[in-house]
């Protein structure tokens, strides 16, 4: 990769969470507790489309992850052997990326979206939010010239 590459990322708001530290946050996303989704003012419109009931991805950059490991231990066990933290949902890495699949509760008046469960602490900046497709909805589409995607007919 070219030395001289730059990105740029603008968050575009930021979690509101009871867990306040990395060692508050659980290991499996569904034990999360309900969270906020407190989105910036300048992207409300983006919100548009968005109600209860929906599931979001919900991209995170993990602020409190430590970006020099390369290698872990599975869940924490020592008694396991080192591996490489891209086969891993590790937090600690060298992008630490979070991504949250969530379920939308409640949109209130204030830009805030309430989520049932989400693993990320007080605080986390959010990056980005896109719609969740299912792997089955995923296989019942095909692209479009335009790059659209469109269901399939069933004629």
């Amino acid at each position: 990769m070219a030395a001289d590459t730059e990105l740029a990322l603008e968050p575009i708001g930021i979690v509101r969470s009871p867990l306040v530290g990395r060692k508050d946050a659980p290991r499996s996303p569904a034990d999360g507790p309900a969270a906020i989704l407190d989105i910036d003012e300048r992207f409300v419109a983006a919100l548009e489309g968005v109600r209860p009931g929906m599931e979001l991805i919900v991209v995170t950059w993990l602020h409190q992850a430590h970006r020099d490991v390369l290698q872990v231990h599975r869940r924490r066990d020592q008694t396991l052997p080192l591996t490489g933290v891209f086969t891993t949902r590790s937090p600690d890495r060298p992008n630490p990326i979070g991504i949250h699949r969530v379920t939308i509760t409640m949109v209130d008046a204030t830009r805030r979206l309430h989520v049932a469960a989400l693993e990320a602490v007080d605080g986390t900046p959010i990056l980005d939010l896109k719609a969740a497709v299912d792997p089955g909805e995923a296989a019942n589409r095909t692209s479009s010239p335009s790059g659209l995607r469109r269901r399939a007919s069933t004629s």
